[in-house]
């Protein structure tokens, strides 16, 4: 049985958010890491508007959406019940909850991102548009061990990618930042081997074309 083809970018977040997916799920892709500077036209084909990842099948399906990968990934496997089937309404609040990250908060940490890297005054003000949405998770988190339960969840490994990020920025502000709950979940997360093995570095597939077996073995 042939596997689909995943085109990924080691340190993009939506990247990693779909390999970490098909990790928990038990599903192996052949890996094309790529450049962005140097898009493969294999993948333009597949997803003309040209941004990682893309999960490609044989029957010439294409998922070009991160969060779309991981719920696929998972309804094929889910063996951490990450999607807390056992709870009616569970699903649909993780996709509000990831809906508000990918569409509040990941655009202050764009602007708290870029005013970083151009030493730009601003950078306070930009951190600041971020602390509502990371005040929210520690809230959430001083009421268990995760983001919706005392287990794992879809919904924590798809923010995980951009908590990331933002601890970051600043290292030494967030060190000392009034978030105690959040910084013991990101560093629970670094600690789990899915997260290392997501994060391997992997040659360029177009330096010689050769897709790397990833996931499940």
């Amino acid at each position: 049985m042939s596997h689909p083809i995943l085109y990924s970018l080691r340190q993009c977040p939506y990247a990693m958010r779909a390999r970490i997916g098909l990790l928990l799920a038990k599903q192996t892709v052949l890996l094309r890491d790529i450049v962005m500077t140097n898009i493969p036209s294999e993948m333009f084909t597949a997803s003309p508007k040209g941004e990682v990842p893309v999960l490609v099948f044989d029957d010439t399906r294409v998922i070009d959406e991160s969060l779309e990968i991981m719920i696929w990934a998972l309804n094929q496997n889910d063996p951490n019940n990450l999607l807390y089937r056992q709870q009616p309404h569970a699903f649909q609040n993780m996709l509000d909850l990831i809906h508000q990250n990918d569409n509040e908060f990941v655009e202050a940490l764009k602007k708290y991102k870029a005013a970083s890297r151009y030493h730009d005054d601003a950078q306070n003000f930009f951190r600041q548009q971020c602390e509502p949405f990371i005040a929210y998770l520690e809230k959430r988190l001083t009421e268990h061990d995760y983001l919706f339960g005392n287990t794992v969840s879809l919904a924590d490994y798809a923010i995980l990618p951009f908590i990331r990020q933002f601890s970051r920025v600043d290292r030494k502000w967030y060190l000392q930042a009034p978030y105690p709950k959040l910084q013991r979940w990101l560093e629970k997360h670094y600690q789990n081997p899915i997260f290392s093995k997501a994060m391997k570095k992997y040659p360029q597939w177009l330096e010689n074309k050769e897709s790397i077996l990833f996931g499940y073995e």
